[in-house]
């Protein structure tokens, strides 16, 4: 479904952040992309939704196909046309409305009402929460209330291919088991996506597939039952060493990583 070939992106004419990223997401997966915080994660989905020119970034080198298509040089709402929906990072909610008037934004590129409104049911079938926060102002919702927002938000859309950023930023682990769950059940139903996540452990545990970018790169890829029992995913991701002692990844040096992380 998605194919990004040796793409390279720039800031500002000069800033070089994505330094030949390949990868694939093959249609009804979970893929996921981890890495620390810089590695070019986020400028990865902002390459693919077309977003990065409001960051004044571009794709300099290589290609992205979306379903056999070429989409790096489209706007981002052509690319929310054909079926992309990328989901911010920081629960990012249009706070002045309310939480219906979030979700019925999502919905501004359909025109089939009675679809609209059976996807709106859907939303609150996957968030009952939200359906009894229907008429409140968005901006005093909880983190976590946000975060079911803006994920139905993009449901409104329905997408192909969701692009979700962090959904486990700054949320309580009972939220972060809720909204996983919820990102199987929306795959189940048909829809592929590429995940963004530092929680190495609930991304691995969702994915089928899993890539590591380091500096701009991908470094290691792989299932992801496989990369979840690799002994360098599990310590410098888990912080688990391989007697099952845990150590803090910011006592990890770079250095130390194994020879064939760069091959």
């Amino acid at each position: 479904m998605l194919k990004l070939n040796n793409i390279e992106v720039i800031y500002s004419d000069v800033i070089l952040v994505l330094r030949g990223i390949s990868l694939e997401v093959k249609s009804g997966q979970i893929a996921t992309l981890l890495g620390a915080n810089g590695a070019g994660k986020t400028t990865t989905l902002e390459a693919i939704s077309g977003l990065l020119r409001t960051q004044q970034g571009e794709v300099t080198r290589g290609s992205i196909e979306f379903d056999g298509q070429r989409i790096d040089r489209m706007r981002p709402d052509e690319i929310v046309r054909l079926g992309i929906v990328q989901i911010l990072e920081g629960h990012r909610v249009f706070e002045h409305l309310t939480v219906e008037e979030n979700l019925n934004v999502g919905a501004l590129v359909r025109s089939n009402d009675a679809e609209i409104q059976q996807d709106l049911d859907r939303v609150y079938h996957y968030f009952p929460r939200l359906k009894d926060l229907r008429n409140n102002v968005s901006g005093y919702l909880s983190g976590g209330e946000k975060q079911m927002l803006v994920i139905g938000r993009a449901l409104m859309a329905r997408p192909k291919l969701m692009l979700l950023d962090e959904p486990s930023l700054g949320l309580a682990p009972l939220l972060v088991e809720e909204i996983f769950n919820v990102v199987r059940q929306i795959n189940d139903e048909g829809v592929t996506i590429l995940l963004v996540e530092q929680n190495a452990h609930h991304a691995l545990r969702t994915s089928d597939y899993g890539y590591v970018m380091e500096n701009g790169r991908i470094v290691l890829d792989g299932p992801a039952d496989q990369l979840i029992e690799n002994e360098d995913i599990k310590e410098f991701y888990l912080g688990l060493t391989q007697v099952g002692e845990r150590k803090s990844y910011r006592d990890v040096k770079h250095y130390k990583r194994r020879k064939r992380w760069l091959g």
